[in-house]
């Protein structure tokens, strides 16, 4: 279930879940620090194969929920791996304050995560705020919700014939990749998401792994760009 992305870096797709009735990917990137310990980015339902997958890389250390919306197997990671540490923005601290997480993330990255990990605070929705994540040695960008790129293979398999227009309309198809217009919408006060996309398009990125659609494995910063080019100036 673990495919090798780059120096000390694995992606792994998961199932498909229901959001408000449409089907969503999930898919997941596990960084090893290096100290050793394994970073799980925006964990999926942890099913027996992929935990043997994941001890055999070795101790899991840190789970990361990038936004308030990625905290459905949280709880099944942490009581998988009771000695790692629970990070995520304070939205969604506030979603399960019971499993007891570390201070909440914001621009910079914790020290505990060494040189390894960058980090930008995309801030300002109404609705939703998000970290998206750099792995340096691997030149891998992980992006939640901001950017969603669907294709139709997947639209047609998994979407109802009502539904596939509003994906195609909503800007998060693979030809034209973003936040869904809601999403975008919601970002009323947009000076503190620009100064992370600005941080974000200085880094030295190659690759953009997407949690919901096609990621792209070249050409990263154009992709980034581009798909955040609707901030605005």
């Amino acid at each position: 279930m673990l495919a090798p992305i780059g120096e000390g870096a694995w992606v792994a797709d998961g199932g498909i879940v229901s959001f408000f009735g449409f089907p969503y990917p999930t898919r997941s990137v596990i960084a090893r620090l290096g100290d050793g310990a394994l970073w799980v980015w925006s964990p999926i339902r942890l099913a027996p194969g992929l935990r043997a997958e994941v001890d055999a890389l070795g101790p899991v250390g840190h789970l990361v929920s990038p936004n308030r919306l990625h905290h459905l197997f949280l709880a099944e990671w942490k009581a998988a791996y009771p000695e790692a540490r629970l990070w995520g923005p304070h939205s969604t601290i506030l979603r399960h304050p019971e499993l007891g997480f570390g201070p909440p993330l914001r621009d910079d990255a914790p020290p505990e995560w060494g040189p390894a990990i960058e980090q930008a605070w995309f801030r300002g929705s109404l609705y939703l705020d998000e970290i998206v994540f750099l792995h340096r040695p691997s030149r891998t960008v992980m992006v939640a919700d901001l950017i969603q790129a669907f294709n139709e293979c997947f639209l047609h398999a998994h979407w109802h014939w009502w539904q596939r227009p509003l994906a195609r309309r909503g800007g998060i198809m693979v030809s034209d990749p973003g936040a869904p217009r809601d999403l975008r919408l919601s970002f009323l006060r947009r000076s503190a998401a620009r100064a992370a996309r600005a941080k974000v398009l200085g880094w030295d990125c190659e690759q953009v792994v997407i949690a919901h659609g096609d990621w792209q494995r070249s050409g990263g910063h154009d992709l980034l760009a581009r798909s955040l080019d609707w901030l605005g100036r």
